[in-house]
């Protein structure tokens, strides 16, 4: 998955990133179950299935099924469940699993695909959901007051010029409502004095904090992350790959926390149990980056970042 699109539109076929160092950091193999909690095409779930294990994927976006059809002579090796990876503990019992890996953000697919309204640089309904109930991206531009929108730009868009964008977009939507994603995308242009021939559009962090919004993405990784920590077996691995810094901030946090590297928890969540026993136990202390040739031929994963942990024997940390 991604979050990167380029302000010529060009964009590359979709292309599971960190690949081999998802794989290797959860060194999967024969009567392995691993868990792979964003699904979309298959490409983590087919590489974990070639090593021998059975993989239980999750997503809650139901267009994927059509990917799912490639994995059914794999001998009941794999399962789709059509559900948010923060679920997880729905399906699954408590240290079931053998590994637990997580690829943040919108994937390519989503973003090429104009109908789904991720994109600043296709028309399409300005939707934005990865799944197929609550509020639509429209709602948020159309019904929220501008204080609100404001700082759904700043927290999720880390855009800075969140407050003039966000007047701009009152007022427009006082002359008719907006419902496409390239009649937001140039009100957000214009609201920034044009792009001036920029590589990264205008566009690109208000859109990524409508999108973060809608679908309450921290808090699903919040969530998905104390999943993983019940579902994971000691000995079980956690591989996360995240696209940006609210994301990877999350993730760097949560598992510092629970490797007993620092106290306290992160703004998105409640404070967790101070001075309980270590989780889990790092499997690098820095995040894993893709390597050039990686991004000679896929730039989407120019900003990715994997971080990892083995799950130990200390029980689960509970909410202070």
């Amino acid at each position: 998955m991604s979050d990167l699109e380029t302000a010529d539109g060009a964009g590359a076929p979709h292309v599971s990133v960190l690949l081999d160092e998802v794989v290797a950091a959860l060194d999967s193999g024969p009567g392995d179950v691993v868990v792979d909690g964003t699904f979309g095409a298959g490409g983590y779930t087919r590489a974990i299935l070639a090593t021998g294990a059975s993989v239980i994927a999750f997503d809650r976006d139901p267009t994927v099924q059509r990917f799912a059809a490639e994995f059914s002579a794999t001998d009941g090796r794999f399962r789709l469940i059509q559900d948010r990876f923060s679920q997880i503990t729905a399906y699954l019992e408590d240290a079931s699993v053998d590994g637990v890996t997580l690829d943040l953000g919108v994937s390519s697919m989503q973003l090429d695909e104009a109908e789904r309204g991720f994109s600043f640089m296709r028309d399409g309904p300005l939707d934005m959901r990865m799944g197929a109930d609550g509020p639509t991206a429209a709602d948020l531009v159309n019904e929220l007051d501008q204080v609100e929108l404001a700082r759904i730009l700043y927290v999720y868009g880390e855009e800075h010029a969140s407050r003039r964008i966000a007047s701009f977009i009152v007022k427009r939507r006082g002359e008719r409502p907006f419902t496409r994603t390239l009649d937001l995308a140039h009100v957000i242009e214009r609201a920034l004095g044009g792009r001036k021939g920029a590589k990264v559009h205008p566009a690109t962090r208000s859109f990524q904090g409508l999108r973060i919004a809608v679908n309450a993405e921290l808090e699903e990784l919040e969530a998905g992350l104390v999943a993983a920590e019940r579902v994971l077996k000691p000995g079980g691995r956690l591989a996360v790959v995240a696209f940006h810094s609210l994301e990877d901030r999350i993730v760097k946090n949560f598992l510092a926390e629970r490797a007993g590297r620092t106290p306290g928890g992160s703004r998105h969540a409640p404070p967790v149990e101070a001075g309980a026993p270590p989780s889990f136990q790092l499997i690098s202390s820095k995040a894993i980056a893709p390597g050039e040739a990686e991004l000679a031929v896929n730039p989407r994963a120019r900003s990715s970042k994997l971080r990892a942990a083995v799950r130990t024997t200390a029980p689960v940390w509970s909410a202070a």
